[in-house]
């Protein structure tokens, strides 16, 4: 067995960890209550807050975590990995991201949640069009360039932008997977009743 330095050995990881997973590892999953941060890789972060809510927005390796909290409601969003462990207590939608989807909950305190999502592969042409549109888009929303995972050069980049209103969330992400050719959008608004 060869040795390997520490700080090769810790490239590597980060690497492995900034590198995004195939599509077909994928899954969207909606909770009533909050996930622990130990439980996903933040990359990026954003938080708002409001009078009447708060808002955290997380940049992830797999996508994007986003956490909605009224006093009476709390919803959360999270694109991960099909087998990433997570809690299935209060988890109120769990899906593999295949295709195009819509999903819609009403909490308890009465806010509701709408999300759509649509996972698509483009050429390659098409792909690298997009990735540089989104890249260059930081000004008006969150951005995370990752690593190449080495298959090709071209890293994948993840942008989520929020527009908000006094009693409602609306997000807007776009995650491109470089090794499939795919960008998958999602759009969801957390909305108080009324």
């Amino acid at each position: 067995m060869f040795w390997v330095p520490l700080t090769k050995r810790i490239d590597w990881l980060i690497a492995v960890l900034f590198a995004r997973p195939k599509i077909a590892e994928l899954a969207f999953r909606v909770y009533e209550k909050t996930l622990h941060p130990e439980l996903y890789f933040a990359c990026r972060s954003r938080c708002i807050q409001r009078s009447l809510f708060s808002a955290s927005i997380v940049i992830t390796n797999c996508g994007h975590v986003i956490t909605w909290v009224t006093p009476n409601s709390t919803f959360c969003e999270i694109t991960t990995g099909l087998y990433q462990p997570l809690p299935n207590r209060n988890c109120l939608v769990a899906q593999p991201l295949k295709g195009r989807r819509t999903e819609f909950a009403r909490s308890q305190g009465g806010a509701t949640y709408k999300s759509s999502f649509h996972l698509e592969s483009v050429d390659p042409e098409m792909f690298w069009i997009i990735n540089q549109q989104f890249s260059s888009d930081s000004e008006k929303g969150l951005v995370c360039k990752f690593e190449s995972s080495g298959r090709i050069k071209l890293g994948a980049i993840s942008y989520v932008n929020t527009q908000t209103k006094a009693s409602s969330l609306f997000v807007q992400a776009v995650h491109s997977f470089p090794d499939d050719y795919a960008i998958l959008k999602v759009e969801s608004i957390f909305s108080l009743p009324g």
